[in-house]
């Protein structure tokens, strides 16, 4: 008897032991850890995010989540890659360069780190830093027409024409109708006064797409020879984009002299008169 009591007594210890066990367990909260693979999903997604409100203009909240998303995940160039990105768009230039300096210690191998780079460099007015960052990009990818056609900018604001035109050559040998590329051609070949050439330019540019540019770069070609299409190529750049009246929105679309003297003296016309007011006044509206 003595023993089954004490082996009564040994089941009810056990059992009050795990029972307060259970009872401790249940007042000990839980807590969730993500792993660094959540943590790397979601500092895509939160990228992503970000990447979405930059394209919407959304600027400072894109640099809020791109900052966060390189926070949580340093080491993927992607994500520095977008911030950069947000911070250009917010003016940061410097802090872009060094989000860029970030994603090329990660991965060198990048074109967008150097056509990112060289973008901030035109920004800043560093042409031969943007030239040779633009160059690296293009050895990594040689058939980017945009950053040749970039190059090819940088050469023409050197006003060398010549090597300038061989690349848009090369960017339209690419993308075939690229009229970006072949409307630049024309304002080269004006520079170096082959008119002849840069109205076939023009013209082939306004046959792909009727922008304001090659519309008005065509008016000033031909307002010697012919007036009448000119003044009427005019109106319709203008109506197109009134900022084409500006001479230094001209120049920011890397007008030559040359070119920006013979449009200057067509603008004078009389028949213009209420289209360049007309143009000046839509630009007042929209500052």
């Amino acid at each position: 008897m003595k023993k089954l009591l004490k082996q009564i007594i040994c089941i009810f210890l056990i059992n009050f032991y795990f029972l307060q066990i259970e009872k401790v367990h249940a007042i000990i909260p839980y807590y969730y850890f993500p792993t660094i693979k959540n943590l790397q999903e979601q500092s895509l997604y939160i990228g992503k995010n970000a990447y979405q409100l930059l394209y919407l203009g959304q600027y400072e909240e894109s640099l809020n989540l791109a900052k966060l998303a390189a926070k949580i995940n340093a080491k993927d160039e992607k994500l520095w890659l977008i911030l950069a990105e947000a911070q250009i768009a917010n003016k940061q230039y410097k802090n872009a360069l060094n989000s860029l300096k970030k994603a090329e210690k990660i991965n060198s191998n990048i074109s967008e780190i150097y056509f990112a780079k060289s973008n901030i460099y035109l920004k800043i007015s560093q042409q031969s830093r943007a030239k040779s960052a633009l160059e690296k990009g293009i050895k990594i990818e040689p058939n980017n027409h945009k950053a040749i056609f970039q190059l090819g900018n940088i050469l023409l604001m050197e006003k060398n024409y010549l090597e300038a035109i061989k690349l848009f050559d090369k960017s339209i040998k690419i993308k075939p109708d690229f009229w970006q590329a072949i409307n630049n051609k024309g304002l080269a070949y004006f520079e170096k006064n082959n008119i002849n050439l840069s109205i076939k330019l023009f013209e082939s540019a306004i046959s792909i797409e009727e922008n304001a540019e090659p519309l008005l770069g065509l008016a000033s070609c031909i307002r010697i020879n012919d007036s009448k299409l000119a003044i009427q190529l005019a109106k319709k750049a203008l109506t197109k984009d009134p900022k084409y009246v500006n001479y230094e929105y001209r120049k920011e679309q890397l007008w030559g002299e040359k070119l920006q003297a013979s449009t200057e003296i067509l603008l004078q016309d009389e028949q213009l008169k209420k289209d360049v007011i007309l143009a000046k006044s839509k630009i007042i509206e929209s500052s």
